[in-house]
Parts: C-alpha cells; structure tokens; sequence
C-alpha cells in the first residue's frame, strides 16, 4: 500500500481546520504549516481563506513567503490563498485578483458553481470574495459562476474565489489531490 499523501495547510489565519478535516476525510495525512521547514517534505499544500493582507504578514514575519514561493509542490488556494498566489503577491499564479470583489462581509453569499465536464454544479460559499480580473494564457477555467471564472487551474495550482471546505461536497478536494499526485509524478 502506498503512503496517503501529505498536505501541509497553511496555519497561519483562516479556515485551515475546515481545509485539514476534508483532506483526512479524503486520506492524507495533514500538517499544520507556520514555520518554512514544515514545508519540508509534503506532497502539496493549502492556502487558506481567510484576510490576506493578515497572511501575507504573517507569512512574511515567518519567513514562509519565501519557502511557498520555493514550494515545487500542487497548491490549492481558496479565497484569500488565491489573492496570496497571485501576481500582486507571491506572483506564482499568472492572474490578476481584485479583493472582496463580489461583495463585503455583509454581501456573501451561497451559489451553484458550474463545472466543466460535470453536469453537477458544486454549491460555492462566497464570503468577501475575490474576483479573477485576468488571467495569463496558460489558466484553465474549471469553473464558472454567472459565467464568470471562479475555479481556475494554473499548471500546479489550483485556485478558487469561494470556500470548498465549508461544504460536505469534497470535489474540489479530490481534484487538487489528483493535482498533487500529478505534480509529484513531474517531479519524479
């Protein structure tokens, strides 16, 4: 039997728990990451919702902006983790994000998330949630919302304006372990 994956979820603000409880429920085994040696052999990792502007502090003050950015690994951001990755930040996702685009705290909201090749949509929890204003060439668009992309992938990551891991439908999930396997396998 192979060894379940291991996943390091970003620890340092944010919906981490919620993150950490779908990918057991789906078989990995689950490290809480706040210092960038922790980083150390994972397969992929998690960036959280949550407050950017609070993560990219904290991340800097760790010193853990630098080992993401050095992370070879699959990554999944959620909300916040996708403003964290993209150009204006940690500049390792080719998109152009616009914070709390879809509305402040008092605006979120739930909706169906259409998905590409799926006739199922996925209900997305959308709590002051990014916009994607642009993205480079290279984006998939596995997901739409009124017809605009709200999951995208970009190589070896996976990104999303809304909040998977506040639903029981683990898809998202499953597709950024499937993502994880893929990238080790190139790194192989």
């Amino acid at each position: 039997m192979a060894r379940p994956l291991r996943i390091g979820v970003l620890a340092l603000q944010g919906a981490f728990r919620e993150h950490a409880q779908a990918l057991r429920a789906l078989g990995a085994e689950v490290v809480e990451v706040r210092l960038p040696e922790e980083l150390d052999g994972l397969d992929g990792l998690v960036l959280p919702g949550g407050e950017s502007t609070t993560i990219m502090r904290l991340a800097s003050l760790y010193g853990i902006d630098d080992a993401i950015r050095a992370f070879d690994g699959a990554i999944l951001g959620t909300c916040a983790g996708l403003i964290v990755l993209d150009r204006d930040h940690l500049g390792l996702a080719d998109l152009e994000v616009e914070r709390n685009a879809f509305g402040r705290q008092v605006k979120s909201f739930e909706a169906d998330v259409d998905l590409a090749g799926d006739t199922i949509p996925l209900h997305g929890v959308f709590i002051r949630a990014p916009r994607i204003r642009s993205a480079g060439p290279g984006v998939e668009v596995l997901g739409e919302l009124d017809g605009e992309p709200v999951l995208v992938r970009d190589g070896r990551l996976l990104l999303s304006s809304f909040h998977p891991e506040l639903t029981d439908d683990l898809r998202v999930h499953e597709l950024f372990l499937e993502l994880v396997e893929e990238a080790a396998s190139v790194r192989a």
